[in-house]
């Protein structure tokens, strides 16, 4: 056998590289991270006032993306820290995997984009006089030195894979990217409308939003007076389930699913289950090839949830998938109802009235998606194993 096809240990910086292609796909990728990053820093420790974060794009984020947040800020050894890959303040033992309540928990992201990028954070503890700053490039990682900073942290990503050429040549055009950029702000803004955003491409400010008093005045300032102005609310709670929806008649319905917001936990999530919950809801309303425009805000037991199912944390693994599916569909239903949007709504009635094919229906279809969806396992205090869905 030649040495060429001998088994090795791979080099730490090629290591965080393949890290980096699962996590980091594009610019709109490093935005999310760091904006998880700085949300999580906010809700760490109180504040003397509310979190605020800046977020800075040029070109699309391939010469520049910059996250400054005002939140508790790292000391010289957390910020030597922070850099290094599996280096996490949020996970302390095996079971807190099973109940993560921030938005990251890997302590993969930071290694990652210093692995493709020019790196540096810059960062002050609120009780110090002083901030200290470290640099990244690829394998070479700089001891913390004093730097002038405000309280907070301010993250700046510099040249994203100038050392991967074969991964910058598939970002698009840089006004594609920014798009890209936008949406993930947006959503996080969404999530959060306690929180202040701020966002700046080139030398343009395309959002300014201030703390908002709640998910409709964000919605307000994010989309538009006409679209706030028209949105049916509704919350529920269930079992440990708490539902908070805002969804829009549906003669405001849309062309694309781009429209449909769903949260659980402050985490902007991509679920099948909640998808097809508001179809069924929507179902005979709308043309089938429209999408109407829903904000579902879910929180629940972190134990009831899986999020360690996917590099990008984007998708999650329900324990009762059909407790989530269920109410919403129903929550949705009843909020259309007291609506009266068409005479084919009854509204002397408690529920809809929806007749046994169509039920039928509707479980055959839902038990199609629990059978792509693995069982969400886990392992107890004790060493029993756990096993929901289904």
């Amino acid at each position: 056998m030649s040495s060429a096809n001998r088994i090795r240990v791979l080099p730490p910086l090629l290591v965080s590289q393949i890290a980096a292609g699962e996590v980091i796909e594009r610019p709109a990728s490093v935005v999310k991270e760091l904006l998880d990053n700085a949300l999580d820093a906010g809700s760490a420790e109180p504040l003397p006032g509310p979190l605020e974060i800046t977020v800075v794009v040029e070109k699309g984020g391939t010469e520049l993306i910059r996250v400054t947040d005002n939140a508790g800020g790292m000391s010289p050894d957390e910020l030597e820290l922070a850099v290094r890959a599996h280096a996490t303040s949020k996970l302390a033992d095996e079971q807190d995997l099973y109940r993560i309540a921030t938005l990251g928990f890997r302590g993969e992201a930071l290694a990652s984009i210093g692995a493709v990028s020019s790196l540096r954070i810059v960062s002050r503890r609120r009780e110090s006089a002083g901030g200290h700053e470290v640099r990244v490039c690829g394998s070479t990682l700089e001891r913390a030195q004093a730097a002038a900073a405000a309280p907070g942290t301010t993250v700046e990503v510099r040249d994203l894979f100038h050392n991967v050429p074969a991964r910058r040549k598939f970002l698009k055009a840089p006004a594609t990217e920014t798009g890209h950029v936008t949406e993930v702000f947006v959503r996080a803004a969404l999530a959060f409308p306690d929180v202040g955003f701020r966002m700046i491409s080139g030398v343009r400010t395309t959002y300014d939003l201030p703390p908002a008093s709640g998910p409709v005045d964000r919605i307000r300032r994010l989309f538009g007076d006409e679209l706030a102005g028209v949105l049916l609310a509704t919350d529920r709670r269930e079992r440990g389930l708490n539902l908070q929806i805002f969804a829009a008649p549906p003669a405001h319905s849309r062309a694309t699913g781009t429209w449909q917001y769903f949260f659980v936990n402050g985490r902007y999530i991509r679920d099948r289950f909640l998808q097809h919950a508001v179809k069924e809801a929507y179902r005979g309303l709308i043309e089938p090839s429209r999408f109407p425009v829903v904000f579902v805000f879910i929180t629940i037991d972190p134990e009831m949830i899986d999020v360690n199912v996917h590099p990008t944390k984007i998708e999650v693994r329900w324990a009762e998938p059909n407790l989530v599916h269920s109410q919403v569909l129903s929550a949705l239903r009843e909020l259309l109802q007291r609506a009266d949007l068409t005479p084919g709504l009854r509204t002397d009635r408690a529920r809809p009235n929806v007749d046994a094919a169509e039920q039928d229906r509707i479980r055959r279809e839902f038990a199609s998606l629990l059978l792509s969806q693995p069982p969400l396992i886990r392992v107890g205090g004790s060493g029993e194993t756990l096993v929901g869905g289904g």
